[in-house]
């Protein structure tokens, strides 16, 4: 284990506010080459592995672990996640690369704008509950296609195809009269992911976890132009 990755241990704290600066305070050091992959058990270290990995992942200094033909085998008795990300469809945010994470890492759950539904919340309390795991994180992205099928479904007033209709309706709560034309989309992203890890911090099993220190529930966001991870408080 390199000393970047000791000190980076040691620091790991967890709380509200570590969590809320943890995609602040990663930097190319501490996305050092290490021999070992120490498992996150804690939601500040969790935050801190993916800060981490988004790091060379911008920076284009993917590891790429967890492929090898070892851990391939080790995970055919079992799987223990650090994360759960419950992020958009959008092929252009896969979790997995934006946070350079491997097989066995992260629980992925993928919906067209984060939309919550029984499938999606049975997903998530999956990994929490029977997976032991410390942290989701719920990752909304720039240039969203849901959240502006939303607002311009609310502006125009047009139904949509049923399914796509029921999307919409999840997403427009959060969208903001005060704003127009993009930037009420793109204050909408934000809101939606803000409702979304509301309503996850309110589902009563997840939220007995959090008021221990065993789970935190966080929002944040993927810049397509920067490819940059940011916290959403």
């Amino acid at each position: 284990m390199t000393p970047a990755r000791r000190a980076l241990l040691r620091t790991a704290l967890t709380g509200a506010a570590v969590l809320g600066a943890g995609f602040a305070v990663a930097s190319p050091a501490s996305a050092a080459s290490s021999t070992a992959r120490p498992r996150p058990s804690t939601p500040g270290q969790a935050l801190r592995e993916l800060a981490a990995g988004n790091v060379r992942w911008r920076t284009c200094r993917e590891q790429h672990p967890d492929e090898t033909p070892a851990v391939r085998q080790a995970l055919t008795s079992g799987q223990h996640p650090f994360a759960v990300v419950l992020g958009c469809v959008d092929s252009r945010v896969p979790p997995e690369l934006v946070f350079d994470q491997g097989l066995g890492d992260l629980l992925t759950v993928r919906t067209a704008g984060e939309v919550l539904d029984e499938a999606v919340l049975g997903s998530v309390a999956y990994g929490v509950l029977e997976l032991a795991i410390p942290l989701v994180l719920v990752l909304g992205h720039q240039s969203c296609g849901a959240v502006r099928a939303a607002v311009d479904a609310d502006e125009s007033g047009e139904p949509l195809p049923a399914h796509i209709q029921y999307l919409t309706d999840q997403i427009a709560p959060a969208i903001d009269h005060t704003k127009e034309g993009d930037a009420r989309v793109d204050a909408a992203i934000d809101a939606n992911v803000r409702l979304v890890r509301s309503r996850l911090a309110a589902e009563p099993d997840l939220a007995a976890k959090v008021s221990t220190g065993q789970l935190a529930i966080v929002g944040a966001r993927y810049e397509l132009t920067s490819q940059v991870v940011h916290h959403i408080t």
